[in-house]
């Protein structure tokens, strides 16, 4: 299942309500406030704070 890219203008960051960017391998979202990269499972965004990956400086430079 592929996630559908119009849900970004609805979605938000749990933790700052910020806007999220798909991520270079379009299976996660990605908060570049927090740092924090959320995974996309099945098409569904899997947005838990808990379950979210840190991201280093490097890597967030990837994001576009």
């Amino acid at each position: 299942m592929v996630f559908d890219t119009k849900l970004l203008d609805v979605l938000a960051c749990p933790v700052c309500k910020g806007k999220l960017k798909i991520g270079e391998d379009k299976q996660s979202l990605v908060c570049r406030f927090d740092r924090l990269s959320y995974a996309i499972e099945d098409g569904i965004p899997v947005l838990i704070e808990a379950h979210a990956t840190t991201l280093t400086t490097e890597q967030l430079e990837q994001v576009k």
